[in-house]
């Protein structure tokens, strides 16, 4: 699992970005690699500190991420945090932002946010240092990195595969992979089932903590058939232009094509969408090769 971090602690602007997907590994704890601390580090309490003004090359203990070894935490004994008013925070929310040379405008509510996609988490590397709010990260609190959404802020997220879902406090930016919506903290993932898989199909429904508790976005109904990933090449309002593209992907032989028309904002056009695939693997592969095509990195779609 990998995860982007760019922080400026001294700046008006402080960015962490996540990027995760890949199944962590078990670890089994590691030392830090005794490079110096400066001023500017964050304590954990336990003799660790969190150095903002090392390169991101530098600043983590470990080279790559993973998961606590043993058995997962007892869920049951983790609370979830109950959605409260709360200021935004300092650092985190200069909008718009930009990473790895895409732009992201931050939202400004988490009300009426409702998105499919798929989702990662991030741990053990990333465990005990700061957020893109500053917070300090805890792999066993129910919290999540969004790209757009507020810091802080809450969303309800749902495992479209199995309808586990969780409410989590989102305080991080990320993951900055084209095809993620979400990324989890390990015990949230560990509680709707993304782990160990790594990757899961979910809804993500924002909470604004102003609507009483009995109108807050209960739990996501799943049918009883399995979401199917989709790749949405472009949206056209012109006919033939949708019609091109998709004979370029027929005679790519990526999977099927799919041409379906619809309203957008009053506008009818024409999606181009290729699937379903299989699984989260053939959907990263397939917008690859979509992107090698010469056309769009395609936007991924859960259905």
């Amino acid at each position: 699992m990998k995860k982007l971090h760019v922080a400026a602690m001294l700046t008006a602007v402080c960015l962490l970005a996540g990027c995760s997907g890949a199944k962590p590994k078990p670890s089994h704890g590691g030392s830090m690699s005794g490079q110096s601390r400066t001023a500017s580090s964050s304590s954990r309490g336990d003799g660790f500190r969190d150095d903002l003004s090392q390169p991101q090359s530098s600043r983590y203990r470990d080279s790559s991420d993973s998961v606590p070894g043993g058995p997962p935490p007892d869920i049951s004994k983790l609370v979830e945090p109950v959605p409260k008013v709360e200021p935004r925070a300092r650092y985190g929310n200069n909008s718009p932002y930009t990473v790895l040379g895409q732009t992201y405008r931050v939202l400004p509510s988490a009300r009426g946010y409702d998105e499919r996609g798929i989702a990662s988490f991030y741990g053990n590397k990333f465990h005990g240092y700061k957020t893109s709010s500053l917070e300090t990260y805890d792999m066993y609190a129910f919290t999540a990195a969004s790209k757009t959404l507020p810091l802080p802020s809450y969303a309800r997220v749902t495992n479209l595969q199995n309808g586990k879902s969780v409410i989590v406090r989102v305080n991080d930016r990320g993951p900055f992979h084209e095809d993620r919506v979400i990324d989890l903290s390990y015990a949230a993932a560990v509680k709707i089932g993304v782990w160990p898989k790594g990757t899961g199909l979910v809804e993500v429904r924002g909470i604004d903590p102003g609507e009483p508790a009995q109108e807050l976005p209960p739990p996501v109904a799943v049918s009883s058939g399995q979401p199917g990933i989709y790749l949405q090449v472009g949206a056209f309002s012109d006919a033939d232009n949708a019609e091109r593209v998709a004979e370029r992907l027929r005679q790519a032989r990526l999977g099927e094509v799919q041409v379906t028309e619809t309203e957008v904002n009053g506008r009818h056009v024409r999606r181009v969408r290729v699937g379903p695939l299989a699984d989260v693997d053939s959907a990263d592969r397939v917008s690859a090769q979509i992107e090698g095509m010469g056309l769009p990195r395609p936007q991924v779609a859960v259905d």
